[in-house]
């Protein structure tokens, strides 16, 4: 892989987790201050899909090697 797909994967990598991690704090904001549980689990499912695209894009990044 080309090293500038490689940098662009990385900065998309950094992006996600920083998104990853505001719908972190937004969930637990919205636990404490008792929010309808719907809109918990909502939020909770889009957090996961971004774990997902993270993995997929670590993945991506570092290719599986066998030994």
């Amino acid at each position: 892989m080309p090293d500038q797909d490689q940098a662009e994967l990385r900065l998309g990598v950094a992006r996600l987790r920083q998104e990853h991690e505001d719908y972190d704090v937004a969930i637990n904001a919205m636990i404490q201050t008792g929010c309808d549980a719907l809109r918990i689990q909502r939020m909770k499912k889009k957090k996961l899909v971004i774990k997902d695209k993270i993995t997929k894009f670590e993945d991506m990044i570092i290719p599986d090697i066998i030994a």
